[in-house]
């Protein structure tokens, strides 16, 4: 053999030593192999210590993305814990922003390697268009996703509060829901939408405390500034209910509340659900109405299961003074603006079947916002952010809060509403705080109960045969929506109404019949629009 200096020159660190066709083939493979393994084009044909220090990171990547490939199998909640946190975002920014530098460096010096001023003019323009496109294909892709985070830490860091996490209290986070209505028609806002929910830090198995709207004689949490104002309950009549605490606090006690409370009337309707449902309130996301219609939208809608005539207002018929449209029974996928009227409407019923539709749309949309759907509607939901959602939530406890999501996703919903169905309607005018705490401490103690074994198979066959119904029967009631079988509102014995002539329902039939003025036959035949469930 002879020594290195008389050894055949390597053809693709000397490109000048070979054919024309055969530097457009170099070529090409010097961009494959930077695309998908970045330095290892400098390790054969060009810097070889640069090339060592792109192929060392290349490396410790896709041993990254393996490992997080696994943990996503394993345990993705860890994963989106992660990546919910402020910082976290902040570091993944800096490194894809990095990557995006490093790799966009390698086709340049790719580009050196290949010395284009050596291939055929058509060539040399596919090798620099295929490079360019490559680019886009890869720095692109980092720049981008790197836009996306930072778009997204920048919602969190408006939206949620600053201070550290907080663990849970018996093993269970509390967190109150409002829905805020403060239209140019209205004095202050009004929580027309208030519930408590309370999940299992463990487990994910959720209760939704839904408290009425008009909801009398709210009881304080020991020590609030309102338990001092108010110390038998919230009563003056039929003007302190429920959605009138918030203004209640903020007009008229404002003076009442320490200098670091973020947000007064929160803070009271927060008080309140603590005293009324016995349960400690950890913290509040207010969710805007309007911002609510884009946050649908963001998600590209929301499927529900309707068991009645619902109505809502559009534009007038003609010729006449009624603007009654109807969702029809059946499965619909909601827009914003339909499931917000979906949600809102009391016309021919009244807040108890609101109240119901509610929670099955929360439900729904807790069910169908998956780790997919937002990713695919990342830029719409984050820019819907802001709008939607006001929280005195810590980002920090936001990560752990999202890992807790996918659990409550899979689990039924235990729902519980201060008033019908599942108290009798004057409840909601002289509570029984006892009964109703009772009643809460019972719902929780009946999640946290382990699922009993199936009964083994009798040798009586008739017996066997009534065990095993019975088992079915108990596991329908624990996967069913409502798990309370809290009663139907409707007290109309599961009537099913037709027109005279015996054919179905229509949107046009109850159109005509308000503008005949049979609204107590409409209230009738909507009196079931209170059931409703997540497919």
């Amino acid at each position: 053999m002879g020594s290195a200096s008389h050894r055949a020159p390597s053809p693709l660190r000397q490109p000048e030593t070979i054919s024309s066709p055969q530097r457009s083939k170099r070529a090409m493979i010097l961009v494959l192999l930077t695309i998908f393994f970045p330095g290892s084009a400098q390790l054969i044909a060009g810097n070889r210590k640069l090339g060592r220090i792109a192929v060392s990171i290349t490396m410790l990547c896709w041993l990254a993305i393996i490992a997080l490939a696994a943990l996503y199998f394993i345990d993705r909640s860890i994963i989106l814990g992660r990546v919910a946190h402020p910082n976290f975002q902040l570091f993944l920014i800096i490194v894809l922003g990095t990557l995006a530098l490093g790799w966009l460096v390698m086709f340049i010096n790719t580009l050196v390697i290949i010395r284009p001023k050596l291939l055929a003019p058509g060539m040399r323009a596919i090798v620099s268009v295929f490079t360019l496109a490559a680019v886009v294909a890869t720095s692109g892709v980092f720049v981008y996703g790197a836009s996306l985070l930072n778009t997204g830490r920048e919602t969190i860091t408006a939206v949620f509060d600053k201070g550290p996490a907080f663990d849970p209290i018996d093993g269970r986070y509390n967190i109150a829901v409002f829905g805020a209505d403060s239209g140019d028609n209205r004095e202050g806002v009004r929580t027309d939408v208030a519930a408590l929910l309370s999940v299992d830090a463990k487990t994910g198995k959720s209760l939704l405390i839904s408290v009425p709207r008009n909801f009398q004689s709210a009881r304080f949490a020991a020590g609030s500034p309102m338990e001092k104002i108010w110390p038998n309950g919230y009563n003056c009549g039929d003007e302190c209910i429920f959605n009138s605490i918030y203004r209640n606090a903020e007009t008229e006690h404002a003076d009442a509340f320490p200098d670091t409370v973020k947000n007064i009337g929160a803070q009271a309707a927060m008080d309140a659900l603590e005293g009324t449902t016995g349960l400690p309130v950890q913290g509040y996301v207010m969710i805007n109405m309007a911002g609510f219609e884009q946050f649908v939208d963001a998600l590209g809608g929301v499927t529900i299961n309707s068991g009645g005539w619902v109505p809502y207002n559009g534009k007038y018929y003609p010729n006449s003074t009624v603007r009654t449209h109807w969702f029809a029974p059946g499965t619909h996928t909601f827009t914003g603006k339909q499931a917000l009227w979906f949600a809102r409407s009391r016309d021919f019923t009244d807040d108890y079947h609101r109240i119901k539709r509610q929670q099955c749309l929360q439900q729904a949309i807790i069910k169908q916002v998956k780790p997919q759907t937002i990713l695919s509607n990342f830029t719409s939901i984050m820019s819907a952010g802001e709008q939607l959602v006001e929280t005195d939530i810590p980002a920090g406890q936001l990560g752990s809060f999202v890992s807790l999501a996918e659990k409550v996703s899979n689990e039924p919903m235990t729902r519980l509403t201060l008033g019908a169905p599942d108290f009798e309607r004057s409840f909601s005018t002289y509570p029984k705080f006892d009964e109703l705490q009772e009643r809460i401490q019972s719902l929780i103690a009946k999640q946290n109960k382990p699922k009993e074994d199936k009964p083994k198979k009798s040798k009586d066959s008739s017996k066997s045969a009534e065990s095993e119904e019975t088992t079915k029967a108990s596991e329908e009631s624990e996967d069913s929506t409502d798990v309370n079988n809290a009663p139907k509102l409707s007290n109309s014995d599961d009537k099913e109404f037709t027109k005279p002539d015996g054919s179905p329902i229509t949107e046009e039939y109850l159109v005509n019949l308000e503008m005949a003025g049979y609204r107590t036959l409409i209230s009738e035949i909507a009196a079931n629009n209170d059931e409703c469930s997540v497919p």
